[in-house]
């Protein structure tokens, strides 16, 4: 029997195989079709009808967020057409459905630039006045880690991935492998933190030659996404930092402080790896001072004599 399981499986394996998609996405697709196959009413495929999908969708849309319920019908959606590409189905049921909404735009949180100050000042004071080896090293790590979050925008998952033939410190550049395996080229272009990059990298010689990783723990494995948060929040505390930090918010404050600069949009979208302008534009609308600015000097209103 033509199960939808044993098709959920193919459609898998031919996401890693052909379409050679990261692990992270592969994951995301299984855990949508999983849940997809426990809804629908039947497991053959060809008995699931348009209005089966109908209920599916209408669940998502009671239940989720409408992002998340946007990602999980793309799941479903893309499961479908592998279906007809492959002649499993003669018809494709998504063909009778219109599926437009409009998902809320939710601005991204940016750290003003005196509380990033502020953060990276405490970490250099408890490096500067640590009392043993293992707190030296430690503490030259989280610098090490916040400074290129902050310096490249970078995401979480790409440093936390971070190889050290990735990283070309005498020409000061690192290669990113972004979403979609696509590769990026991002340079350090403060002197300060390629100086810290360079000494935790002679710090850490022994740890990162182990497993080939950049940043690494004793073990040889590379630090992990929840380690950095742990690490953002103990410092934060130490800082009498209020606001709730996280590593993406780095990246945003990355994106936000150079559009307040005048930096082109474009180099931004190249730098941050975003494969469509579309979703850096998101950064225009919390450029708050560029606003300010803007509206103060280049208003009309500032040259009436009342």
């Amino acid at each position: 029997m033509n199960t939808l399981k044993m098709n959920i499986e193919s459609y898998l394996s031919f996401c890693k195989s052909q379409k050679c998609l990261d692990d992270k996405t592969i994951k995301a697709y299984k855990i949508d079709l999983s849940q997809f196959s426990k809804k629908v009413p039947t497991q053959n495929i060809s008995d699931i009808t348009t209005n089966d999908l109908e209920l599916f969708i209408a669940f998502l849309h009671q239940n989720y967020k409408p992002k998340t319920a946007k990602r999980k019908i793309a799941s479903v959606k893309a499961f479908y057409r592998y279906l007809e590409y492959k002649d499993i189905i003669l018809i494709n049921p998504f063909n009778k459905i219109q599926i437009k909404f409009r998902a809320p735009v939710i601005l991204p949180k940016t750290i003003p630039l005196n509380t990033v100050e502020c953060f990276l000042k405490t970490i250099y004071t408890q490096h500067a006045s640590a009392t043993t080896a293992y707190q030296k090293k430690k503490t030259l790590q989280d610098i090490a880690v916040i400074e290129l979050l902050f310096s490249t925008g970078i995401r979480i998952s790409e440093l936390c991935s971070l190889k050290a033939s990735d990283v070309n410190l005498p020409d000061n550049t690192i290669l990113i492998y972004g979403k979609g395996a696509k590769e990026r080229k991002i340079q350090i272009g403060n002197d300060n933190v390629a100086n810290i990059l360079i000494k935790y990298q002679t710090c850490f010689q022994d740890w990162i030659k182990e497993k080939g990783y950049f940043f690494t723990k004793q073990s040889g494995n590379p630090i992990s996404d929840q380690s950095v948060r742990r690490m953002i929040k103990k410092y934060a505390a130490l800082a009498g930092i209020e606001l709730h930090i996280t590593p993406h918010m780095f990246r945003h404050t990355f994106a936000t402080s150079l559009l307040e600069s005048d930096v082109d949009i474009r180099y931004i979208q190249e730098m941050l790896g975003h494969s469509s302008i579309n979703i850096t534009e998101i950064y225009t609308h919390v450029t708050t001072s560029k606003q300010k600015d803007i509206l103060r000097n280049k208003h009309p209103r500032k040259n009436f004599s009342i």
